[in-house]
């Protein structure tokens, strides 16, 4: 089993979703003895897309410059990391009711027609499949699937999008509430998964 770990909160070692993503990714491994992780922290930047990125990426020149083959080489790891995951275990803090910028930059730079999804007769069809994503949702104060709530059903359709369609969530939402029952419910959705 190959485990793809993903970070992307802000606040450092006071964040609810890197210790819980951490933790997962322990269960993962005890019960998976001789699991590879890979771990990626979103955190330390991702390169947002722009024009330059479009013509280095998308229009994939003949005779790219170095800056052109410098954007691709960028690109082209994260999206290997994903291919080579047969588990995802992302963290998706809330911030201003949706997911970070970093995750957001992150997911825009593995959506790469014809690799990670095509578009045929029938509509698109995600080609990343057979993969598993668990991901952490926490909140301070965005209830997951309220009406407020623009992370996780964006979330769940964009990697569906890409093929991903085994997706499970542990949310520790409502924290500013209740920090305690939050985090009591994201553990008790850690203890219901599948090893």
């Amino acid at each position: 089993m190959n485990i793809l770990h993903i970070d992307s909160a802000i606040t450092g070692e006071d964040s609810v979703s890197r210790k819980l993503t951490a933790e997962i990714v322990s269960r993962l491994r005890a019960a998976n003895p001789g699991a590879g992780v890979t771990y990626r922290d979103l955190n330390t930047g991702v390169p947002a897309i722009d024009t330059d990125w479009f013509k280095a990426v998308r229009l994939a020149p003949a005779n790219p410059t170095a800056e052109q083959q410098a954007l691709v080489a960028t690109s082209d790891a994260y999206l290997r990391e994903v291919q080579d995951a047969d588990v995802l275990v992302i963290g998706s803090p809330v911030y201003n009711f949706t997911i970070t910028a970093q995750l957001k930059n992150w997911l825009d730079q593995i959506a790469r027609a014809g690799i990670s999804f095509r578009y045929t007769e029938a509509g698109p069809e995600g080609l990343l499949k057979g993969k598993r994503a668990i991901i952490v949702y926490s909140a301070a104060g965005t209830p997951m699937g309220s009406e407020m709530d623009f992370a996780s059903g964006y979330l769940r359709f964009m990697l569906g999008f890409l093929g991903i369609t085994d997706v499970e969530f542990v949310a520790a939402d409502r924290l500013a509430y209740d920090r305690e029952a939050g985090l009591a419910r994201a553990h008790a959705a850690m203890d219901r998964l599948a090893a």
